[in-house]
């Protein structure tokens, strides 16, 4: 007998599923989850359990993007947008500058560093003079650089430029390197760009005295810095660059190499501090008469005593290869 507090146990009461909901069908029993007009539900939920919901994830999401938000302010404030918080060797990027060149191959063929055209087609040879315009023109148009105008300063190794000023690249007058002459590409004689990569307060040491060269630089740049301290000392403040053969068939077939505007990259561009309207100067190499039909692997290196050479890993230096139909 049950207690006079306690219900009676009803089996059938207690597993009785509505005749209604048996005879649904899915689709009635899915509408029926998304609007019960009986139980005036959406989704499971009246309105009142809907709004409690609302408010607790829009309190809590509130709160959550407020703490992200002023973590990010708080990091924020320790870092300065022209500076890097890293530098030098606590940085990635280290202290060895990498050199790069122009133009690159096209996007279809990224991993190839293969310059090749046929020099009597100019549409063959289209890509490579568009490509180069496209990378020069920053150099030509100051409005495309932010902040490059008024802070232009006309550098020389003997009035680097002052605070808050940058010096200029000017690349209108590097015949035979220039748009107007194709860049030469139209004789057959390549010109080819070199730029060194940025690195934020490094300082060049330069190889400034012809008694302490490195054996293993050319013989021909070591005479020019020779020529160069006899009769224009100052210059000698300047990262040389060398462009030659990789191997023995390479340095025969690649003919003379003439530098434009100068032989290297001038000291007074250095350090590099992220100054508005700053560009990396440029070195346009220009391969007089190299051997057509053939594949020539050129290897061009930047030279300072701070700058440290390995073929394997391409550090100071850069490999493409020269092909001439």
């Amino acid at each position: 007998m049950p207690r006079h507090h306690e219900e009676p146990f009803d089996r059938f009461q207690q597993y009785y599923i509505p005749q209604e909901e048996i005879t649904m069908t899915t689709s009635e029993s899915f509408r029926k989850f998304i609007w019960n007009h009986k139980e005036k539900e959406f989704c499971g939920r009246d309105a009142a359990s809907w709004s409690k919901i609302g408010i607790f994830y829009t309190v809590f999401y509130g709160c959550l993007a407020a703490l992200v938000a002023v973590c990010m302010w708080v990091f924020f404030q320790t870092l300065d947008p022209r500076i890097p918080k890293w530098k030098l060797d606590q940085s990635l990027i280290g202290t060895n500058p990498g050199l790069g060149f122009r133009p690159l191959p096209p996007d279809d063929n990224v991993e190839s560093t293969l310059i090749w055209y046929r020099g009597t087609d100019k549409e063959n040879f289209k890509h490579w003079t568009e490509s180069l315009n496209e990378f020069l023109e920053v150099y030509k148009t100051p409005g495309l650089t932010p902040g490059r105008g008024q802070n232009i300063y006309n550098c020389d190794y003997t009035s680097p430029p002052p605070a808050g000023q940058v010096c200029d690249v000017d690349i209108k007058n590097w015949a035979p390197c220039t748009q107007e002459n194709n860049y030469n590409y139209h004789r057959s004689a390549p010109c080819i760009f070199l730029k060194l990569n940025k690195i934020y307060g490094w300082i060049p040491e330069f190889y400034n005295e012809s008694d302490k060269l490195p054996d293993k630089m050319p013989n021909e740049l070591k005479e020019h810095i020779k020529g160069i301290e006899k009769t224009e000392r100052p210059a000698l403040n300047t990262i040389w660059v060398s462009c030659e053969g990789e191997n023995p068939a390479d340095i025969e077939n690649i003919g003379p190499v003439k530098y434009y505007p100068r032989r290297g990259f001038p000291g007074y561009f250095y350090p590099f501090e992220n100054s508005e309207g700053y560009l990396s100067p440029l070195v346009a190499v220009h391969f007089e008469r190299p051997v057509r039909g053939i594949i020539i692997n050129v290897e061009c290196k930047a030279w300072a005593h701070n700058i440290k050479h390995d073929r394997a890993d391409r550090i100071g230096s850069v490999h493409f290869e020269l092909m001439i139909d």
